[in-house]
């Protein structure tokens, strides 16, 4: 972590609180005309953008699907699944086009998100809390920052859908149409991807819906702003996904990236796409068969960013249900990789873990025999 430039005689915790009192977000520093990086937003330990990655001559990108033809019977859905089974395995990323969600829909949801984000000071305050409890939120610092934990350079407002549900009259008014009309095309999303991951994973297409993995979702609304110092931090810093699966919709602006062959890959916006990742539970459901992996955003100089990410993971009722790696892909040559544990346990340990960067699954990794 940098210190060149910085006052080492000067208290950490005292400005996290300043900043935290201020409930101002990442927007209130940059429109306040700062000219540096907290402190606590410094963050230089991570690898540099290795832009344009290449190998045996030929760039690397994510892999881009094409969901026409996806539906049952449909002449390009058996093409498809082998797209999905193929990124999932490879890359835990890939893009969806023609994927049905109308672009004016997703559109939408990105203004609606810029916004909420640019209203008065004042207009957010009452929303600002670090509290993970509460079904709506503004924030920019998750739970409690201690050193050494970085910052990103970010604000989020997020809406909890326990078991789909969510009262509208909770969401402001600003955006809450938007949310809601959204928030449906992504239920649909989820139901569609559900059948389809099932299926590369040679199972039948109701599988992961039986198991009832998907049925909440947490939507992300996320704002960037321009950084004054954008090689000292991140938009977000590198992180993989808890849950089963996340749906993501972002601008134009670019600075998303991915942990792939030990380089970071840009993931390149398309308009109209949306982005899937796999979740580090559903890593361990399969047993290792798709991955989870790191991402993270770029600060930049110049510009805003916004985007949207929705989360899916278990309904109320499943929240203490063991989930382990799935009988139906295990065998002798292919045993357990992982023990059982249940969802609030495993996001327990993620929160442990996610700020030192380590892994979650290593912790629930099975006994070897013998």
């Amino acid at each position: 972590m940098a210190t060149d430039d910085y006052d080492y005689d000067y208290e950490w915790e005292k400005e996290v609180e300043e900043f935290e009192k201020s409930k101002a977000g990442v927007k209130g520093l940059v429109d306040s005309g700062i000219k540096k990086v907290p402190r606590f937003f410094i963050n230089t330990s991570e690898m540099l953008p290795n832009r344009d990655y290449t190998k045996d001559g030929v760039k690397v990108e994510i892999p881009v699907i094409d969901f026409q033809g996806i539906e049952r019977g449909g002449s390009r859905r058996i093409e498809i699944i082998d797209e999905i089974r193929r990124a999932s395995e490879s890359w835990g990323f890939f893009q969806m086009i023609n994927h049905r969600v109308p672009m004016s829909v997703l559109d939408a949801i990105l203004e609606s998100t810029r916004r909420f984000h640019e209203q008065p000071k004042e207009a957010k305050m009452e929303l600002y809390s670090s509290d993970g409890r509460r079904n709506v939120r503004f924030y920019t610092i998750n739970g409690h920052l201690k050193k050494p934990d970085v910052a990103s350079w970010r604000d989020a407002f997020s809406c909890t859908f326990m078991d789909d549900v969510v009262d509208p009259k909770v969401i402001p008014p600003v955006c809450r149409d938007k949310i809601i009309e959204y928030m449906k095309h992504m239920i649909d999303m989820r139901n569609i991807l559900s059948e389809l991951l099932s299926e590369a994973l040679g199972l039948s297409p109701d599988f992961l819906e039986q198991m009832q993995c998907m049925k909440s979702e947490y939507l992300s609304c996320l704002y960037y702003p321009a950084c004054p110092e954008p090689d000292r931090t991140f938009g977000t810093g590198k992180h993989s996904d808890p849950t089963i699966l996340t749906i993501l919709v972002q601008d134009d602006m670019g600075g998303l990236q991915i942990h792939h062959d030990n380089n970071w890959v840009d993931v390149p916006p398309i308009p109209g796409a949306l982005i899937a990742n796999i979740g580090d539970l559903l890593q361990l459901l399969t047993n290792d068969k798709f991955k989870s992996v790191e991402h993270r955003v770029l600060a930049m100089s110049m510009g805003t960013r916004v985007s949207a990410a929705c989360f899916f993971y278990p309904s109320t009722q499943q929240m203490v249900k063991a989930y382990g790696p799935i009988k139906e892909l295990l065998s002798e040559d292919n045993p357990a990789v992982y023990k059982e544990v249940n969802y609030i346990e495993f996001v327990t340990q993620y929160q442990k873990n996610v700020k030192g960067s380590q892994s979650t699954l290593s912790n629930f990794k099975a006994m070897k025999k013998g």
